[in-house]
């Protein structure tokens, strides 16, 4: 069986995509797996062609590599893949369906008002997060908590798309769930050192603290997995999901999104969770593949 890591792509989180790809790519090949490495561009289906691949390890983030463009266009190909198919990769990379659908299954939400461009953008709630409706990784997201931090933040969210999300902001702790084949594996809570978990505070050595398992009681954090696994299944998700959520200061949680492939690099949360239910990076590897072999046997 030849395993095709794809990896790269033309998003914004191209170089994260990267790092993850290579860290999963290595894991494969210390495993034993005939493994390939897929720089994805705009010759992707050529290169997956010429590589005669058996099934696909993604590593792609945001863009069309999370989206289910890359995801349908394997179906087509006829090729198995790692995670989630289509429509369940387009829901969660839309942060407004993901939030309706969230809302129709009972899972709490923060209030939200959702804007295109060109229309009268107000600030709905103050303090407020500003985010792109399709990116991840924090990127284009801003935290406003004034007025006349309103209007830079809508605009630079606005660069990513023509649709933003006004999220009422809540104070509180970050807590992630992974989850893994419809199972949850644990949780972290993390810390930034400096403003809010953003593009650089998740992806450079030493500006987040990580705290495993996270710091709350025992009831609210079984309610925390439950509440992951309910997301993840609401989105029809397979494979390795993280739930990304905030309790707020009463003990109320609150899903943000889920993340359908998660980050695979040596700072990312997802194999940092793993660990707590005794997976090592290369295990964790292992059981998304054989999760999606399973999948593709039914």
């Amino acid at each position: 069986m030849r395993v095709g890591v794809i990896a790269g792509g033309i998003s914004s989180e191209r170089e994260i995509s990267l790092r993850s790809g290579k860290a999963i790519y290595n894991a494969l090949r210390e495993l034993g797996y005939d493994v390939v490495f897929i720089d994805a561009g705009a010759d992707l289906c050529e290169k997956i062609k010429m590589e005669k691949i058996d099934i696909a390890f993604l590593a792609l983030h945001g863009g069309w590599g999370e989206n289910g463009s890359v995801q349908g266009m394997l179906e087509v190909m006829g090729i198995p893949y790692t995670g989630s198919g289509v429509l369940s990769s387009a829901m969660a990379m839309d942060k407004e369906v993901t939030k309706k659908i969230f809302i129709y299954h009972g899972i709490p939400v923060p209030p939200f008002k959702v804007f295109y461009k060109g229309e009268n953008v107000n600030p709905e709630f103050l303090p407020c997060v500003v985010k792109p409706a399709e990116e991840g990784s924090s990127v284009g997201v801003s935290i406003v908590r004034s007025e006349k931090e309103f209007d830079s933040a809508v605009n630079e969210a606005f660069k990513y798309g023509k649709r933003i999300i006004i999220e009422k902001y809540i104070e509180g702790k970050e807590i992630h769930i992974g989850v893994l084949g419809d199972k949850a594996l644990g949780g972290v809570e993390v810390r930034p050192k400096k403003g809010f978990y953003s593009y650089e505070a998740k992806y450079t050595k030493g500006l987040t603290e990580y705290i495993l398992p996270p710091e709350i009681d025992e009831t609210l954090y079984e309610k925390l997995k439950e509440l992951g696994v309910r997301a993840h299944k609401a989105l029809n998700c397979k494979g390795a999901t993280r739930i990304d959520m905030i309790v707020d200061q009463e003990g109320n949680p609150y899903v943000l999104e889920v993340n359908t492939i998660p980050g695979m690099t040596e700072t990312s949360l997802l194999p940092k969770i793993a660990s707590l239910s005794g997976y090592d990076f290369k295990g964790l590897v292992k059981e998304i593949l054989e999760i999606s072999l399973k999948e593709n046997e039914k």
